[in-house]
């Protein structure tokens, strides 16, 4: 398969990923009124966690989920549960475009990230294009005392944080572990651990809610492969952009499940953090192509 034909099915792959996990997400937010939010952190990962044992056995068996670095996982899992938790709660008090205009300032993140934990290169213009993207962040939070400067958002913000401390971590763990023992491991401590905290305030699933558990279990397995898949067949660079196409499914699921629309400060904001990651995204394939011409 060509180079280009390659990229152009990864990027169909990431399209599906994006949609996959937003349905995800909308099924998390019907879930938030009903249960708390680590109950819900649990759920995200017990529904799913079977399918993604499925996906273990057939691609590469149950060796390779033994021979791997548990402490980082461990530290993985720990981080995952609260993660989800804080997006479980921001999402009870946002609407899911708001969520997701907050939430996209983490690849800005995992870049400032990886440069100083890492020590991967970020020239000025890279760090500048990071400082508007939190400037972004402050047009979609409005910290007038009118605006959006709530517990809510702050969660979503610190879900972000946690998201890109893991995402940081998988590259590390990428050098020595499978893709799929960290896929299986997260699930499965982030499930145990959630399941731990939320015990003693664990809500009986309504029996409305079972089917809403169903569909997010597909739509979070299918998500998973799918995003393994499209950075297996095309460059970071050219996937990595669509993430933002989830704002879309966000309005759109805003409007058909809660009737509600984003204002426009947030799309402004939204439209901020988006230019600094794509610019972000654009330099280091711009620097790939030249290192590997």
């Amino acid at each position: 398969m060509s180079s280009s034909r390659q990229n152009l099915r990864g990027m169909l792959v990431m399209l599906l990923a994006v949609s996959a996990f937003s349905i995800m997400d909308a099924c998390l937010k019907a879930l938030t009124p009903a249960y708390a939010p680590m109950q819900v952190a649990a759920l995200r990962g017990l529904a799913s966690l079977p399918l993604i044992a499925l996906w273990v056995l057939w691609d590469g068996g149950l060796r390779q989920l033994v021979a791997v670095r548990w402490s980082l996982h461990l530290v993985r899992g720990v981080l995952s549960a609260f993660t989800l938790a804080a997006f479980a709660y921001g999402l009870r008090g946002l609407p899911l475009a708001e969520t997701y205009a907050l939430f996209f300032v983490a690849p800005l993140l995992m870049t400032g990230l990886a440069a100083l934990v890492l020590g991967e290169p970020v020239d000025w213009r890279g760090w500048c294009a990071i400082l508007v993207g939190f400037a972004g962040t402050l047009i979609v939070l409005r910290p007038t005392g009118a605006g959006m400067l709530t517990l809510a958002g702050l969660a979503v913000l610190a879900s972000a944080v946690g998201y890109a401390v893991s995402s940081v971590m998988v590259r590390v763990l990428g050098r020595s572990d499978s893709t799929q023992s960290m896929v299986f491991w997260m699930l499965a401590m982030t499930s145990a651990f959630a399941l731990a905290l939320a015990w003693n305030e664990w809500a009986p699933i309504r029996p409305e809610h079972w089917r809403v558990l169903a569909v997010l279990a597909v739509a979070g397995a299918l998500g998973q492969y799918a995003i393994t898949e499209a950075f297996k067949l095309a460059a970071a660079s050219r996937i990595a952009p669509l993430e933002y196409t989830a704002l879309v499914w966000g309005i759109g699921f805003d409007w058909i499940f809660w009737r509600t629309l984003p204002d426009a400060a947030t799309l402004a904001g939204a439209g901020v953090i988006i230019a600094s990651g794509v610019y972000l995204i654009r330099r280091e394939r711009v620097h790939t192509e030249a290192e590997h011409p």
